[in-house]
């Protein structure tokens, strides 16, 4: 399954080992889910997991942000131009649609209301994710 993460799906667990985020991550580390980003995704989690109030160790952040790296897949996202209630979700989106992902997890799902980003968006539960469909 080809998956695009919110910054906050990955912060959650790295505070908190449980519950669903957390399984997402795991999921996500071990291989089973595939995890779709680009530069501007991969800078928004560094910037945000590197925040003193979260207070990760600086090693767990470079740990998790190079295994994802590493095993996920680069995307050339394409612009989108419709309105989202937070622009900076923009790039998730972007990124979402353009490579194809089967979900968008998130904790934040009124951040993705179905129809904005795409017209071939539809939203189903999956840590309150907002799915874009792969068909056009």
């Amino acid at each position: 399954m080809r998956i695009v993460l919110d910054t906050n799906v990955l912060v959650s667990p790295l505070l908190s080992p449980h519950g669903v985020p957390a399984q997402v991550l795991m999921l996500t580390l071990a291989g089973e889910l595939r995890l779709l980003f680009d530069e501007r995704v991969l800078e928004e989690y560094r910037e945000v997991l590197s925040r003193p109030r979260f207070a990760i160790p600086t090693v767990q952040v470079e740990e998790v942000l190079r295994q994802l790296e590493a095993d996920g897949e680069l995307v050339a996202a394409t612009p989108v131009t419709a309105a989202l209630p937070d622009p900076d979700d923009r790039a998730f989106v972007e990124v979402a649609l353009s490579g194809h992902a089967d979900a968008l997890v998130t904790g934040n799902a009124r951040h993705f209301p179905p129809g904005q980003a795409s017209s071939s968006c539809r939203r189903e539960l999956c840590c309150s994710a907002s799915i874009p469909s792969s068909s056009g």
